[in-house]
């Protein structure tokens, strides 16, 4: 057999078996945690939405020894508070090169790119792919990232991806059973 059944449907054996010895997960924000639009207001305020599981997976992630971190090319104060809430330690923002963004980050953390999932919704994201083993794409993402990916996931970002890919890591782990803590 060739997939394993999760709780969200059939993955690849060899994903499954990458995702048991992971030590970092690495998202894009807008498109993966968001469902990818950006509200506006008249006097300049800007909008975004995440979804309460998708802070909960991030959570119990970081609580089974999980390094969680985000690339970011935009700015914004939202994505910092959020992250901050969720404690995410590595939050990187304004950063349009995402391969070389990653690569610092792995050397820091002296994480090797075998121990690695990417997760994104468009092209500037697949420059994650180049530093990791586990390449995702969230379901509504841009078809090349898609084509890229080795793992798409069943739901859309801001929609609920992020807890897929978290819960399915927790799965792998074993641990996805007695992770416990606060919705967020």
């Amino acid at each position: 057999m060739n997939t394993v059944d999760t709780l969200y449907g059939p993955i690849a054996l060899k994903q499954f078996k990458q995702l048991r010895t992971l030590r970092l997960l690495v998202c894009d924000v807008d498109g993966v945690f968001s469902d990818g639009r950006i509200y506006l207001g008249n006097n300049g305020e800007e909008l975004k939405a995440f979804h309460t599981r998708d802070g909960y997976g991030i959570k119990a992630l970081i609580n089974a020894g999980v390094e969680v971190a985000v690339i970011t090319g935009r700015t914004s104060a939202i994505v910092a508070n959020r992250m901050k809430s969720l404690t995410v330690q590595h939050i990187i923002q304004g950063e349009e090169n995402k391969a070389d963004a990653l690569a610092a980050l792995l050397k820091k953390l002296n994480i090797k790119p075998q121990d690695v999932a990417a997760i994104g919704d468009d092209m500037p994201d697949t420059g994650m792919f180049e530093h990791s083993a586990v390449h995702i794409a969230v379901r509504d993402a841009h078809p090349q990232v898609i084509a890229q990916a080795n793992w798409v996931t069943t739901l859309p970002g801001g929609f609920g991806a992020v807890r897929e890919v978290c819960d399915t890591i927790l799965q792998a782990k074993g641990k996805l059973k007695g992770i416990l803590g606060a919705s967020v």
